[in-house]
């Protein structure tokens, strides 16, 4: 059975992201449409379009042009959404790193995307040149002022005209995030123009209020770079930028710029629900939350919006969906807690037996396919995966096991893809198993997800030993390798790892026993 959207078809225009974002931007003057939180600058609208024109301007200077990819390694700045514009205004491709990144994390995606340019902030900029080198990368910008960079400031300062470029929406790239798919280690997700234009178009419908955001969500993940850098820049909203999350200047922020509407993820919608510290504000404009990026108990979702006395409810996507394909309009009366949503404009979904492929009828259980505009093209030069992924009909498997109630409601409940979600953030457990591997202690490994409540899940490595290693001499090993989000914190050593006759990993054994132990 073939789910659609409740909601009507939307028109979606053949143009670029940019053409498509920011000249609406002209017609917003004055309105502010960002602010940087810990400062207090505002970059109104017009302000905002002039910066994209002139730094489109000092990149094809530089040598920047249709088809290059540009990296960001930064933290939230009001910058970022000049820079992902500029480089579309230019055909170019933007590829979104995490500032937590190591220098060998960032080497490997900058080699793997081709990057020709980067940009950073001066605290990332040793690491960032480190990388940069490794990788061949041309040149590296800087937000700020460095010592022997090039600031994004000069950039602007070139005083070209801004060059005409000829862009087929549909199959150029505008953007490149990184994400694991359904198994294995990051891919470069290419998205094109029309992809990312869909999904302005698909969800605009649906919030027709003009609201400030908190943009707490980092802009490097797809759910941050969709709703604040596009949707919301697109509607005339005003952004209010957080480098990093901290739950009190999160709540001041909140309150000092009277938020009306915060996208977050479930850790912290659980703060809202439950943090003593929340009493000390007044969030009193907030008037709706949307969760995403891992699922939501509903009553964690229940009890922040009684407490905050806002709509709170549910949203789901994919890196590889540019994100959004569901979510709840703000409606008591469609609230379904619990629920990801109603499927947006032009979606379709299908509900499959993961064994025999057979598409499921209502309200019963299997992988989630998903079918629309906003679908990726695929993975840069992974054309297996790609395969994998993607039927040449145009359905994606999600790797997420769901169901679709009478009502065309989504429930995501669990995943047969191999990540991990901490905070949100994915954890691919091939690359944790890899470096394990990497220690001469260590014979063979898995990585599991293992639930945790303030985090969802955390890296547990199960590990067959062949020489003489402390479990926590094994986390240290592989912890001061990846980024924060990425360590193992727990490690149990076992005889063997169960596996296939093909020899592939059975983590979906170990994670059984996991929860067998657990309710025990």
């Amino acid at each position: 059975m073939i789910f659609r959207s409740r909601f009507a078809d939307v028109a979606i225009p053949e143009v670029s992201l940019a053409e498509f974002v920011i000249e609406k931007a002209d017609t917003y003057g004055d309105r502010p449409a960002l602010i940087d939180g810990p400062s207090g600058r505002i970059v109104t609208y017009a302000a905002l379009a002039g910066t994209v024109r002139a730094l489109a301007a000092g990149l094809k200077q530089r040598g920047f042009g249709k088809g290059d990819v540009f990296a960001v390694y930064s933290p939230n700045l009001p910058e970022y959404a000049a820079v992902l514009h500029a480089v579309a205004m230019l055909g170019g491709i933007t590829t979104t790193v995490n500032p937590l990144y190591t220098a060998r994390e960032l080497a490997e995606q900058l080699a793997d995307a081709d990057a020709r340019f980067l940009i950073t902030v001066p605290p990332l900029l040793e690491r960032a040149r480190e990388a940069s080198r490794q990788a061949g990368v041309k040149d590296v910008f800087v937000f700020g002022e460095a010592e022997e960079a090039t600031s994004f400031a000069s950039l602007l300062q070139t005083g070209g005209s801004v060059p005409k470029v000829s862009i087929a929406p549909r199959t150029d790239n505008v953007v490149m995030p990184y994400s694991s798919g359904t198994t294995g280690l990051p891919k470069g997700v290419m998205l094109t123009h029309y992809n990312l234009v869909a999904n302005i178009c698909q969800t605009e419908p649906l919030f027709p209020e003009i609201e400030r955001v908190i943009a707490v969500l980092p802009f490097y993940h797809i759910y941050g770079l969709t709703v604040l850098l596009n949707i919301s820049l697109h509607h005339g909203d005003t952004v209010i930028t957080m480098p990093r999350f901290d739950l009190e200047q999160f709540l001041q922020l909140m309150q000092q710029h009277a938020v009306t509407r915060a996208y977050l993820v479930p850790p912290i919608v659980l703060a809202l629900a439950k943090h003593p510290l929340v009493e000390k504000y007044n969030l009193g404009s907030l008037r709706s939350i949307n969760s995403g990026a891992a699922p939501l108990g509903g009553n964690v979702e229940q009890a922040c919006g009684d407490r905050l006395d806002c709509f709170v409810a549910q949203g789901y996507g994919l890196t590889e969906t540019s994100p959004v394909v569901s979510t709840t309009p703000i409606d008591p009366a469609v609230r379904r807690p619990g629920s990801a949503g109603l499927l947006i404009p032009n979606t379709q979904c299908k509900v499959v037996d993961p064994a025999s492929g057979a598409e499921l009828e209502a309200n019963q259980q299997g992988e989630v396919c998903i079918r629309g505009p906003q679908v990726m093209k695929g993975y840069l030069n992974q054309p297996a995966a790609t395969a994998a992924m993607l039927e040449p009909d145009g359905w994606l498997h999600t790797g997420d096991i769901g169901m679709v109630d009478e009502d065309g409601y989504l429930f995501v409940v669990d995943r047969l893809k191999e990540l991990i979600k901490y905070k949100g953030f994915q954890v691919a457990p091939a690359e944790l198993e890899s470096l394990l591997l990497k220690h001469p202690a260590v014979a063979d490994a898995a990585v599991i997800p293992h639930p945790d409540a303030e985090a969802g899940e955390v890296p547990k490595a199960f590990v067959v030993m062949k020489g003489a290693a402390s479990p926590e001499e094994l986390m240290s090993f592989v912890n001061g390798q990846v980024a924060p989000f990425k360590k193992i914190r727990q490690l149990e050593v076992v005889s063997e790892i169960p596996k296939s006759p093909a020899g592939k990993i059975l983590r979906r054994a170990l994670i059984e026993r996991e929860r067998s132990h657990a309710g025990a």
